[in-house]
């Protein structure tokens, strides 16, 4: 069978991507110039040995991976080569599909490798072409691996991967870096940009911002939709100055060795992850071409330093701070999976004070087992063999595993890569400097300056802190203790007198608190505490002690006093105020109320008042029977507490009594209340609930302001009426109010009741009204007991005042 992979290959690439190949010099001619012409006949010679030449390579990729997928039938089916030949090409036409592609599925069945794994992955998605798309990408990965490998440098497999693997993605240019161990970036090689465009990015110093810097520190890569609109610099953006691209690190073994950056001529919407795991094992492939990369005498990179380990150890010896040397350590597949310490600096000092012959040589993991917990420290050592980007950090915790006890201590971190080898060098944190230091910091926080002072010699010693408490420059002298009068406000003489007796005389410690008068004329209060120093003998020779600045503590009581006795004399008004105002609610509403006699009516009111004097509110009722024997219910609720709501409770229910005797509807009533509470009281606002009994036809008319709806007893079962609509009171000037008729039964129970009685900070209002719906229904006999009942088993929490009104038909 006559095999010509080049020819589909190159079918499929065009269909596949769905963007012309660019036009070379040779186009350019051919399409402006006459095919008959010889200029057109040159032209079209040219194009078809160039043709061939590409058809003739891809043959020879074709037929490698071909012969590569024969060797595998010879191994499996232990046939021989023109068996395996002829089996190929008859599962090839049974299958329907190209000797190549064939070979290729062969060849990801045997390998099990990253190809055959993103293969897979991509035929299984919905982001798959079908068709024969669908094998293209198969034949493009490995035909682009194929490439790589035969590739003798950097700039080849650029051109192999650009021409087997990324134009069918639409991609028109690739960059290859590899990334040297001080963070710097150097081009090995790239496609489809200008030479002029590679020739300026042979070299990227370290911290410089570009599109592969993203990609080297970002660990899944970087895609950017339109470079013109990210800002940042790259190679080719001259050249596709609006187009998309994508940076991905370059990276086996646990290192990342460089970053694959790929160009499309336009902006471009993100790559379905099928396509970018494609990219990301492209860029595996790469990384293994980079391990040996070194770039070449004229470029502008430098000289390349790449010190190995016995260099590195020097280096390490003469470190005045403990550093160790680590080599990755990979399994049998060339994964890192951790570091061994080649060696151990003279310095070295372990968190756990083992010895140096202990930790030389073992593993990092086995001699600090918890460097891969909460501090990460391996994560750090193992990112900065991946990128080559040191690594610093300020008082990270050290932590040892010895005889199963975690031993700890702090330290500064410094983690650098040098060639394969990474340099560890801590410095841990020593105890006295840092007591030291915090000692300092806390004698500064508290304003606090110590003192020596040798009687015997005059010697006087001042830290700089007590320089500043005097006022002092620190190049003056010290003041001695018995010359403190001098210095101190004449009012403490007698303090001060105290307590030099008792230092000096007495031999005892003592302290005092004095104003200090400065050079500066500022006086500060100051506290001063002292003890004496005595010989074996029991002589004094000498004194030490401390000076603090108490100023602001002076101050501060002072201004808590005055505090305080503005607190008192408010709390006595307050007190007084709720006195006033309690005796006036309770003159006007008694927690009980005469029985009214009413013809086959029982009427009891019942109120209750908030058990914190302060929060003393304008909760009220009223049971009245009015001129014309009809009886007046009604309670309410004054929003707010203190003087103010009791008063307004006063003029509402004082008002409506009055508004009640032209024989009016509860509906106009309220109405009439709505326009005293809106013009008459400072725009209070209220609820409430009116209604009036006839007690000769048993029908109650009613209508609420904003109020809870009275509830209705009768027999075994307790149902709240309708809401009927109704705004509450002081809200707007002017407001209607819906009116409605109830006829009551022998024996119904009528209830009234204010929010008080079942409001909770915790629960809605309807889960308490069914709350109280269920203890209304199971009341005793009389009406007095069921409203006691309904104020023992209230469950309310809000600490309000409480009314009921309740009626029950004889």
């Amino acid at each position: 069978m006559n095999i010509q992979p080049s020819a589909e290959a190159g079918t499929q690439t065009e269909a596949a991507s769905g963007v012309p190949a660019p036009l070379s010099p040779v186009d350019d001619v051919a399409a402006d110039v006459p095919p008959g012409s010889p200029v057109g006949r040159l032209a079209a010679t040219v194009e078809r040995l160039r043709h061939e030449v590409r058809t003739a390579q891809a043959e020879a990729e074709g037929r490698a991976l071909i012969e590569l997928a024969k060797g595998i039938l010879i191994e499996r089916l232990g046939c021989g080569p023109a068996q395996a030949g002829r089996q190929l090409a008859e599962l090839a036409e049974q299958a329907q599909v190209t000797s190549l592609e064939l070979a290729v599925d062969v060849i990801n069945q045997a390998a099990r490798d990253r190809v055959a794994e993103v293969t897979e992955a991509f035929l299984s998605t919905a982001a798959a072409p079908s068709g024969q798309a669908e094998e293209s990408a198969a034949v493009r990965l490995r035909a682009a691996e194929s490439g790589v490998l035969a590739a003798h440098d950097a700039q080849a497999m650029a051109d192999s991967l650009l021409e087997h693997a990324l134009r069918p993605l639409g991609a028109v240019a690739v960059a290859i870096w590899a990334a040297g161990s001080d963070g710097s970036l150097a081009l090995a090689g790239s496609a489809g940009f200008t030479p002029a465009e590679a020739a300026r990015w042979c070299y990227v110093p370290p911290d410089v911002a570009t599109v592969a810097r993203r990609g080297l520190t970002e660990p899944d890569g970087q895609w950017l939709p339109s470079i013109a609109a990210s800002g940042l610099p790259t190679i080719g953006r001259r050249d596709y100055p609006d187009g998309a691209r994508i940076a991905v690190p370059a990276g086996a073994g646990g290192r990342i060795h460089g970053v694959l950056e790929i160009a499309w001529p336009g902006a471009e919407e993100p790559l379905p992850r099928p396509v970018v795991r494609q990219v990301e094992t492209l860029a595996e492939l790469c990384a293994h071409t980079l391990e040996d990369f070194v770039p070449s005498a004229g470029t502008s990179w430098g000289p390349r330093v790449v010190p190995d380990v016995a260099e590195l150890m020097d280096l390490a010896d003469g470190l005045h701070d403990p550093a160790l040397v680590l080599v990755p350590h990979l399994d049998d597949d060339g994964r890192l999976v951790d570091f061994r310490i080649q060696h151990v600096n003279s310095r070295f000092l372990d968190p756990a004070g083992r010895s140096r012959a202990v930790v030389g040589g073992a593993l990092l993991l086995e001699a600090y087992p918890m460097a891969a917990g909460a501090g990460e420290l391996f994560q750090r050592v193992e990112r900065v063999y991946a990128t080559g980007e040191p690594f610093r950090a300020h008082r990270m915790r050290l932590t040892a595993l010895v005889d199963q006890v975690p031993l700890s201590a702090v330290a500064d971190i410094s983690i650098s890569r040098h060639g394969s080898s990474v340099l560890l060098i801590w410095r841990i944190e020593d105890e006295t400097a840092r007591l030291a230091s915090l000692l300092q910091h806390a004698q500064r926080l508290g304003r606090i300056g110590g003192f020596e002072e040798n009687l015997l010699t005059s010697e006087i010693t001042w830290n700089g802190q007590l320089f500043d408490l005097y006022g002092r420059p620190p190049t003056s002298s010290p003041v001695p203790l018995e010359d403190l009068p001098a210095y101190s406000h004449p009012d403490d003489a007698v303090q001060i007198g105290r307590f030099l007796r008792t230092l000096l005389h007495q031999h005892r410690p003592a302290s005092a608190a004095f104003r200090l008068r400065r050079p500066d004329g500022v006086t500060r209060h100051m506290r001063v505490v002292a003890e004496p120093v005595l010989d074996t003998a029991g002589q004094l020779f000498g004194v030490r002690g401390a000076y603090q600045d108490i100023s602001a503590q002076h101050w501060t009581e002072v201004a808590l006093a005055a505090t305080r006795d503005q607190l008192a004399h408010t709390e006595q008004q307050a007190v007084e105020r709720n006195r006033l105002t309690l005796q006036l609610q309770h003159a006007i509403m008694p927690p009980t109320q005469a029985p009214l006699r009413v013809p086959s009516l029982q009427v009891a009111v019942r109120y209750r008042p908030a058990e914190t004097e302060h929060l003393v509110g304008g909760d009220w009722y009223d049971a009245v029977v009015l001129p014309s024997g009809l009886v007046l219910l009604c309670v309410g609720d004054v929003a707010g507490h203190g003087i103010e709501a009791a008063t307004s409770m006063v003029v509402l229910r004082n008002a409506l009594r009055g508004l009640a005797v032209t024989g009016a509807g509860p509906a106009q009533l309220l109405s009439w209340l709505n326009i005293v509470a809106h013009h008459l009281t400072g725009a209070v606002t209220a609820t409430a609930v009116c209604g009036l009994y006839d007690a000769e036809r048993r029908t109650l008319r009613w209508a609420r302001a904003g109020h809870l709806p009275p509830v209705l007893v009768r027999t075994d079962e307790a149902t709240p009426l309708p809401r009927l609509k109704g705004l509450l009171l002081g809200a707007l000037p002017e407001a209607e109010y819906e009116e409605t008729e109830v006829r009551l039964a022998a024996g119904d129970t009528l209830l009234m009741y204010t929010d008080g009685l079942i409001e909770r900070r915790d629960r809605s209002v309807e889960e308490s009204l069914s709350h109280l719906l269920e203890t209304a229904r199971s009341g005793p006999r009389t009406l007095d007991q069921q409203l006691d009942r309904l104020l023992t088993y209230s469950r309310s929490d809000t600490d309000d005042d409480t009314c009921i009104v309740g009626i029950r038909v004889g």
